[in-house]
């Protein structure tokens, strides 16, 4: 199978596709593919006007939600980078989520050495890459969506499809801090990793689950406490 094909077999037949991937690790393909598909909507949307008044907002909100008095000096500062930041956004991709990917094997690799099966660095990593799959499509999903709302980031968070939450509640920055498509790259990589050392995908996606609801009710719980958007 070619790069498109994997990454096309993980959203309609993962357990498939993970198995041959495990069998016969090449995630070099699947990688460039996503990152190129991630990267390119990234900066395809910062270089239009909508995405640039919309990275600057969200980076004037961060800079409010810690406190950080906006002033027009820091503002002109701001906007002074506004032509890097497409540049960045692609940069931490390529480099940001391979180093990621890279963590994350080694952490499964070093996590499984008490239990019978022999799993190299390349299959825990191809397990990953062929995950992530999933976010090449939330790229491609998040682009429009992005360009009508005026806004970057949420698109695809819970707490943009959950009515009646309020602006500024815990629940609505809770439920905006969970994405739905990073739920599902847990579920897959819980299915690899359970198909790397014959275990049951639940009790892996369980600790997945557990650890991402934790990080983003601190998020929350940090947001709400600095009253910040």
């Amino acid at each position: 199978m070619n790069a498109l094909s994997r990454l096309i077999g993980m959203l309609r037949s993962p357990r498939v596709t993970l198995a041959d991937g495990i069998a016969r690790p090449q995630p070099l393909g699947v990688a460039v593919l996503i990152l190129t598909i991630s990267a390119g909507c990234s900066v395809a949307f910062l270089m239009t006007r909508v995405g640039r008044l919309a990275a600057m907002d969200q980076q004037v909100r961060q800079l409010e939600s810690v406190g950080t008095v906006v002033t027009p000096q820091l503002y002109a500062r701001l906007k002074s980078w506004e032509r890097y930041r497409p540049l960045m956004s692609a940069g931490f991709v390529m480099a940001g989520w391979p180093l990621m990917w890279a963590a994350g094997a080694g952490v499964i690799v070093a996590g499984g050495r008490r239990t019978a099966e022999a799993v190299t660095f390349v299959q825990a990593f191809t397990v990953l890459v062929y995950a992530s799959s999933v976010f090449a499509v939330r790229s491609v999903v998040a682009l429009p969506i992005n360009y009508v709302r005026e806004s970057l980031g949420g698109a695809t968070s819970i707490g943009g499809v959950v009515p009646g939450l309020g602006d500024g509640t815990f629940a609505a920055r809770l439920f905006g801090a969970i994405d739905m498509f990073a739920l599902w790259w847990v579920a897959l990589a819980a299915v690899g990793v359970g198909m790397l050392y014959r275990m049951r995908a639940v009790s892996i996606a369980r600790w997945l689950l557990g650890a991402y609801a934790t990080g983003a009710a601190a998020l929350a719980l940090t947001q709400a406490l600095r009253g910040g958007a």
